[in-house]
């Protein structure tokens, strides 16, 4: 069927995170998408909620099928049901992972910028937080190898993690990196949780690698982070897995899982995840489509009308990393002029040290809303841009 992701659903007065505001704001912050999930899945929840009985509910084989047969068809990611286990969220999943790998007081490497809770759940847990920011070459990140081994050895780092495909930077790392990656991870025995939340939002040109397809000899120290949630919009929901292909790492996982009982899902998580990767193909291949004219709106009129900010083109997901340093010298009135505009970007500062007076833009909505939103930045920085 052919999916309308122009079509503009009110999302105000839902209890939406994104759409909390009582103004008019266009809300391009958050990553979720204001496109109508897959007719599969809506079609999947309906029937369950007219079996009418939502009980205690468990995975099915069909639902490992499912999962096993998208990641191995998508990036030769070759899963038993054994090396599956699930989890209320990647979020969780992080925190979960820092007693898994490390104790308290051990240091955990992660790079600059990034995901928000990378940062906060490793100080929350008490281990102590290491940065190593990105080095940003012809307009795109890449790994500073010599940076991360000298933070490894300085801090007897005993975790990395890593975001692939980065957030907020969409870069989808290459083969190249993730083995140059792995060989310092190895030589140091430093055990790797992949967050890989963004894989199936790839954009044209660029090939995912799933890191636990290159850690022959060293899954035991390997764990990968994904879910459907990013991928299908269906982040409210709630529902993630945890890939790891050692038997006894598999076992630990399970042990602290349970010590929590955050090992299983509610029924309708269940049920969309396996629609979702069985029939929602389609829906997905279309939004791409629809992203990626997006991503192409945006960079153009920011090249065209607030020529002075650097866009960072993703390769990945829906969301732009800019730099807006021409236009602005403090964060948070940065943060606010837009504000004022009524557009809400996500604040850079809130990603690192490496996030100064930049902005994250989140393109997966209808085009009208997205050129107002553009209009609104225009308006609210343009005059600086003349000025300055």
């Amino acid at each position: 069927m052919q999916y309308n992701f122009d079509e503009i659903i009110d999302r105000r007065d839902t209890g939406s995170l994104k759409w909390y505001y009582t103004d008019d704001t266009i809300p391009l912050w958050v990553a979720d998408m204001d496109f109508k999930a897959a007719q599969p899945i809506l079609d999947a929840v309906e029937q369950v909620v007219q079996h009418g009985i939502l009980g205690y509910t468990k995975p099915t084989d069909a639902l490992y099928d499912s999962i096993i047969k998208w990641h191995g068809s998508l990036y030769d990611l070759q899963l038993t049901k054994q090396n599956i286990s699930f989890s209320p969220g990647v979020v969780p999943s992080l925190a979960l992972m820092m007693n898994v790998f490390t104790e308290v007081g051990e240091a955990v490497l992660v790079n600059d910028p990034i995901y928000t809770p990378f940062m906060s759940k490793v100080e929350q847990n008490g281990r102590k937080l290491v940065l190593s920011a990105l080095k940003e070459v012809d307009g795109k990140y890449h790994l500073d190898l010599a940076d991360i081994e000298a933070k490894i050895i300085e801090h007897d780092v005993k975790l990395y993690l890593l975001c692939n495909p980065h957030n907020p930077g969409g870069r989808v790392w290459t083969i190249a990196e993730l083995e140059a990656l792995l060989a310092i991870c190895k030589k140091h025995n430093v055990a790797i949780v992949s967050d890989e939340i963004h894989q199936d939002l790839t954009l044209t040109g660029h090939t995912f690698i799933p890191f636990l397809t290159l850690a022959k000899g060293y899954e035991h120290n390997v764990v990968s982070l994904t879910s459907m949630t990013k991928t299908f919009n269906i982040a409210g929901i709630k529902g993630s897995m945890i890939f790891a292909t050692d038997e006894a790492l598999v076992k630990k996982i399970s042990q602290q899982q349970h010590l929590n009982d955050e090992y299983e899902l509610n029924l309708f998580a269940y049920r969309a995840m396996r629609v979702a990767y069985e029939q929602g193909n389609e829906w997905l291949t279309q939004a791409l489509n629809y992203i990626e004219a997006n991503i192409d709106v945006t960079v153009q009129f920011l090249e065209k009308y607030l020529p002075k900010i650097k866009v960072m083109r993703p390769e990945a997901s829906y969301l732009i990393w800019v730099d807006c340093s021409a236009y602005a010298k403090d964060d948070q009135v940065l943060y606010e002029t837009l504000r004022e505009a009524k557009v809400e970007l996500s604040a850079g500062f809130k990603y690192g040290q490496e996030g100064h007076l930049k902005m994250r833009i989140n393109v997966a909505c209808p085009r009208v809303l997205l050129l107002e939103g553009l209009n609104r930045m225009h308006a609210a920085l343009g005059v600086t841009a003349t000025s300055s």
